[in-house]
């Protein structure tokens, strides 16, 4: 699959991830229909920049995947907490604020 379809397709599934909520590489990875690539999905989101909601996409133990205390961390933690998603010690609880996608979501909306 060519790098620009890739992208398109991780840009269309993260726009489904609704305001509050959150979502793992990994989970990232397996609705974009490329399982097992979560670091593909680092790579797209550091290419598609600000132009994605890239700030919703965390480590799969809810962690902030940007070192603590750095720039990039202290902007997705600020954009999380502007949603309402509670950002403590720059990991978020996946089982309040993780995002499961309905199942109208997995069969209509999602492109694999």
């Amino acid at each position: 699959m060519q790098r620009e379809a890739v992208q398109s397709r991780v840009e269309k599934t993260l726009s489904l991830v609704p305001e509050g909520n959150v979502v793992s590489y990994a989970l990232l990875a397996d609705l974009c229909g490329l399982p097992g690539r979560a670091r593909m999905m680092g790579k797209c989101l550091k290419e598609i920049g600000n132009k994605s909601n890239w700030h919703r996409v965390l480590r799969a133990d809810g962690k902030i995947a940007f070192p603590a205390g750095s720039e990039k961390a202290e902007e997705q933690r600020a954009r999380l907490l502007a949603e309402g998603v509670l950002v403590k010690n720059y990991r978020v609880n996946m089982r309040n604020f993780g995002w499961t996608p309905d199942l109208h979501t997995i069969l209509v909306e999602l492109e694999y």
